[in-house]
């Protein structure tokens, strides 16, 4: 892929479940002029998601939808990002897990954050996790979304020491702040392939 101009951005959809710390992070990314992506909506399976806030802040569109039915939820999903020509999508601590053929449809146009150190501590609970086990490291890992739970080509990783005392809440903090950071690097690296 050509890193695009300021011009012709790769309209991009952001999926969020809770309080869009990563996407605040992506937008202002986005705004930047080396940035090869522009983000053109939000969709969240949570109404009360305190990340539905930045789309009235930097006014970009939003959509919740409650995936209690997923074939419809997804269906609504993929016509609502076709209608928008969306090109790529940005899952950012989103709490659902997609189907295969919604999959499909983006195919290598899926990137996920996900907290840990991939292949390890795929799912949930994942600091806790690597506490219990008592690891030496920790981190995050941007990947491309296959149709197996955070198992996708890895695009970049950020290692995190994990010190002495650390607990479930200041792991989570420390690997947070790496996210933020590596989320940006790991499009600029899949856009310069």
């Amino acid at each position: 892929m050509v890193l695009s101009t300021g011009y012709n951005k790769i309209r991009t959809a952001v999926f969020i479940s809770g309080t869009g710390s990563n996407l605040k992070s992506l937008i202002k990314f986005s705004k930047i002029k080396q940035s090869p992506i522009s983000i053109e909506f939000i969709i969240s399976n949570n109404s009360k998601a305190k990340g539905l806030n930045y789309a009235k802040i930097y006014k970009i569109k939003k959509k919740v939808l409650n995936f209690k039915n997923k074939n419809l939820s997804e269906n609504k999903l993929l016509s609502i990002l076709n209608k928008n020509n969306i090109k790529m999508i940005c899952l950012a601590g989103f709490m659902k897990i997609l189907s295969k053929n919604f999959i499909k449809e983006f195919k290598g146009k899926i990137l996920n954050i996900h907290p840990s150190l991939l292949p390890k501590y795929k799912g949930l609970n994942t600091h806790k996790r690597a506490l219990n086990n008592n690891e030496k490291y920790s981190g995050c890992t941007v990947h491309f979304v296959n149709s197996r739970l955070d198992s996708g080509k890895i695009i970049l990783q950020k290692k995190v020491k994990i010190s002495k005392n650390e607990t479930e809440t200041s792991l989570a903090k420390k690997i947070l702040a790496q996210e933020h950071k590596l989320y940006p690097k790991a499009i600029l690296k899949v856009f310069s392939l």
